[in-house]
């Protein structure tokens, strides 16, 4: 047997030099740098109000750091779920065979004998299930957690991770949200109260079985009296302060707005990220847009503060001037207004009752512009590339090409006007006479800047755009940022919700970094800002003065009156109303009244 011994020896020492020690298989297939825990992210308005608290993943949590948690909240779990916690090397051997014992008397997985890292690495890694093999990666993991963090760090991690029902998650957020203060200003009794819930989430729920959950409190307190953490005095004073819940609800106010801010926040990403680039590439639009979707979603569960630039007075007469003028139900109405000094979109409203999330007119419903268009496509183009003025001649007679003849609004011809008389009373056969002069294709090389959306190919050979005759059209934000050029002589600047991104510590992660583009010169835009003046102090926007400065617009009306806008601006914001049917039906009964007008004329006030 000796020679067979030896020659076993030698081989098994080869052996065992080619296998891997324990830790280093650990680090390969288990590394552990950091323990993640969705955070909940937030959306502030321009004076750094908080509109909306978003959670990820479904869960409301509130990140604290372990100075921040009371110490008797420490000792507390520590005394009920793992008394060597501060011993143990991440698995209590003792506990488990106990454990194990009692399973096999009773034929199921009953007790786990879990610790606090345990629980940790189930909490945060593995699934609930009460298997053996879900044990012993429960084990591994706890043996990886415990390698790479101090016991304060595991402990911290634990208590930020652990459920509290009614979705809630870590023992801050269960402090704002029953009792609607931070952790630090609850009493004992309190603390005690909300450290009784994880336990069993659901029989100790404190809305459904608030008696449970105080009578486990009193069970907890006496267990604290019990090792020496406070004293009788305290666990009796504790056992009856009396327990009321002032639950606190999540903030998330001005859905309008705040459903624009989730989608550009996603451009944002998408453009700060080569996202965008890849999409101009060529590449799968599919595959990317899910691909942007996914990393949004990492970035948000992260804990973000979106700052942006919403002005919630302006927000709130928005509202105000839509429920006053449109009385009716089946009429609905969208807006957006922009600071067009600071490039910055300060109020949008998706909808008469809109709610978060659903169909957002202002920058989803793409309708046709009517006249409102005449200034983007007809006017301002025609003035660059002829150098005419307010006071150049236009024929407002008769006019056809081939079988497409436009005709006035009144149905009248006009024979030569001014621009300015032309556009005041919205002619359309002169604005098609612009449009034809200098060529479809040179006027829609005007409106690439703005980048419209549903702007076909189809429509770059249709003349009846001039006059608003498009396949599908623009959204009301669209056509308001589009304005906003008239502001800034000639410069189109992109109007942005978002002034910035940071997280959670005040850390700037994204933000726009544009420059601005030159549509028509600057000679052009101020013969252009009085043209629109003229439209406002005599012509058919008359109903939309108000006493600023400067005050300019211009009406618009589709056919068979579906869609009635107004876009203008003031020396400081540009906004543009539109109201319509989302069934596309008539609006010719209240057509003279001129609610989009009367609307923009609230609001700028």
């Amino acid at each position: 047997m000796v020679p067979l011994f030896l020659f076993s020896g030698f081989i098994a020492g080869k052996e065992s030099k080619a296998v891997k020690g324990l830790g280093t298989v650990l680090d390969e297939k288990i590394p552990i740098e950091s323990v993640e825990l969705a955070e909940n992210s937030y959306i502030f308005d321009h004076e750094g109000q908080l509109i909306s608290e978003i959670t990820s993943q479904q869960q409301n949590r509130t990140y604290i750091g372990y100075n921040d948690i009371p110490e008797i909240v420490k000792d507390l779990f520590i005394t009920s779920e793992d008394q060597r916690f501060f011993e143990h090397i991440g698995f209590d051997a003792a506990g488990m065979l106990r454990a194990v014992f009692i399973n096999a008397k009773n034929q199921s997985v009953e007790q786990g004998g879990s610790t606090i890292t345990q629980q940790l690495a189930r909490n945060v890694y593995l699934s609930h299930e009460q298997t053996y093999n879900r044990k012993l990666s429960e084990l591994l993991y706890s043996y990886q957690l415990e390698k790479n963090f101090t016991k304060e760090q595991i402990l911290e991690a634990y208590l930020n991770a652990i459920y509290f029902s009614n979705g809630t998650y870590g023992i801050g957020t269960a402090a704002t949200h029953y009792f609607s203060r931070q952790i630090q200003e609850l009493h004992l009794a309190e603390l005690v109260f909300i450290s009784a819930i994880p336990n069993n989430p659901t029989m100790y729920d404190p809305i459904k079985n608030f008696q449970n959950t105080k009578d486990r409190q009193e069970r907890l307190l006496v267990q604290l009296y019990e090792n020496g953490t406070i004293s009788k005095q305290e666990m009796e004073d504790a056992i009856d302060y009396p327990i009321t819940l002032s639950r606190k609800t999540r903030v998330d106010t001005q859905p309008d707005y705040v459903t624009y801010v989730h989608q550009e926040l996603k451009q944002l990403v998408s453009a700060s990220e080569g996202y965008a680039q890849k999409l101009s590439e060529g590449q799968n639009k599919k595959s990317i847009d899910d691909q942007v979707t996914e990393r949004v979603n990492e970035v948000l569960s992260q804990g973000i503060i979106i700052h942006t630039a919403l002005d919630s007075t302006l927000q709130k007469r928005l509202v105000t001037a839509f429920d006053q003028h449109l009385p009716s139900n089946q009429i609905q109405g969208a807006a957006a207004i922009i600071d067009h000094q600071s490039h910055k979109i300060v109020a949008l409203f998706g909808g008469k009752d809109y709610e978060k999330f659903s169909f957002n007119r202002a920058f989803q419903a793409y309708r046709h512009p009517g006249s409102a268009i005449k200034p983007l496509l007809d006017y301002a183009p025609y003035i660059d590339i002829t150098g005419a003025t307010k006071n150049s001649p236009i024929d407002a007679g008769a006019f056809c090409k081939g079988s497409y003849c436009p005709e006035n609004y009144s149905k009248k011809n006009y024979g030569t006007v001014s621009l300015e008389t032309a556009l005041k009373y919205s002619y359309n056969t002169a604005a098609v006479r612009m449009l034809d002069t200098i060529g479809l294709e040179k006027g829609f090389s005007y409106l690439e800047p703005f980048n419209f959306a549903s702007v076909t190919k189809k429509d770059y050979q249709n003349l009846a755009t001039a006059i608003g005759g498009f396949d599908h059209g623009m959204s009301p934000l669209e056509l308001t940022s589009a304005y906003t050029t008239f502001g800034n002589d000639g410069l189109y600047y992109q109007n942005r919700t978002i002034v910035k991104v940071t997280d959670l510590t005040g850390e700037t992660l994204y933000e726009w970094k544009e420059e601005p583009m030159r549509v028509w010169k600057e000679s052009t835009n101020n013969q252009m800002r009085s043209l629109l003046a003229s439209v406002v102090k005599s012509g058919t926007g008359q109903k939309a003065f108000v006493a600023k400065d400067y005050v300019g617009g211009k009406t618009g009306t589709s056919n068979n009156y579906n869609d009635l806008w107004f876009v203008g601006l003031t020396d400081r914001y540009t906004a543009g109303v539109w109201v319509g049917k989302d069934s596309n039906g008539s609006l010719r009964s209240i057509y003279t009244q001129g609610p989009q007008i009367l609307i923009w004329r609230d609001i700028m006030k």
